[in-house]
């Protein structure tokens, strides 16, 4: 092979390196819980390989998860990785209202190396208009007074990021028009029941959680973590 020929042949490799990056992606299992799961046997989660959960807190600024605080307790003092999430009700309340709700009801975070900061789950409206009625620039500015007001009160910094955003491609690009406003500054968990997580987001080069199927060994959610056991730790530690 010439100079010439071995020059074009780099250009081209570099070329599908840049379209398709190669993606390391580490076994790190773990679930997500709310009531509808009932009674958790916590142990038993631990031994088929959970290590983190995410516990539904709130929903809305009306409703409290009645098994919070049982599932809280539990996956504590099994050992594994908890953090609470709130289900976004855009259309009742503002962003800050509904943050300072979470907050008071599961959602904090501490540096104690064992609580994960808490997550937005901002996805399809279960009960009306799939955008909740806002338009897209309204529902980014929803979403950025949540943040904005669970970062002034946590201080929650994981790298360059406050609290985690939970959501599908499909309806943050429907509802968002694909904004690329918080992949500097928000951890992204996609949900995707498949193979491969697919597109994601625009602005997000990877996902830190992947919500991949929703029933498993453990119950309720799975999910993968995008990284090792130091990086776990690394993102309880803020």
């Amino acid at each position: 092979m010439n100079f010439k020929s071995f020059s074009a042949f780099v250009l081209a490799a570099a070329s599908l390196v840049s379209a398709s990056p190669i993606e390391k992606r580490s076994s790190i299992p773990g679930i997500d819980v709310s009531n509808w799961q009932g009674s958790i046997n916590w142990s038993t989660v631990k031994a088929n390989g959970a290590q983190f959960v995410y516990i539904k807190a709130t929903e809305g600024t009306t409703y409290l998860d009645p098994n919070f605080s049982n599932n809280y307790v539990g996956a504590t003092n099994a050992g594994i990785y908890r953090g609470g999430y709130h289900f976004a009700h855009p259309d009742v309340s503002s962003g800050a209202t509904q943050a300072n709700y979470f907050l008071a009801h599961g959602g904090g975070w501490s540096s104690d190396g064992r609580t994960l900061p808490g997550a937005l789950d901002i996805e399809y409206n279960p009960s009306g208009a799939t955008c909740y009625g806002l338009s897209a620039s309204a529902m980014v500015s929803w979403i950025k007074d949540f943040s904005n007001t669970y970062y002034s009160k946590t201080g929650v910094y994981p790298g360059t990021s406050n609290d985690m955003i939970y959501t599908t491609t499909d309806w943050w690009q429907t509802c968002t028009g694909n904004s690329a406003s918080f992949a500097s500054t928000n951890p992204l968990w996609i949900a995707r029941y498949s193979s491969s997580v697919g597109t994601l987001p625009a602005g997000w080069s990877y996902e830190t959680f992947w919500q991949y199927a929703d029933s498993g060994t453990n119950p309720g959610d799975q999910d993968i973590f995008n990284g090792d056991a130091a990086g776990l730790k690394r993102l309880s530690l803020g």
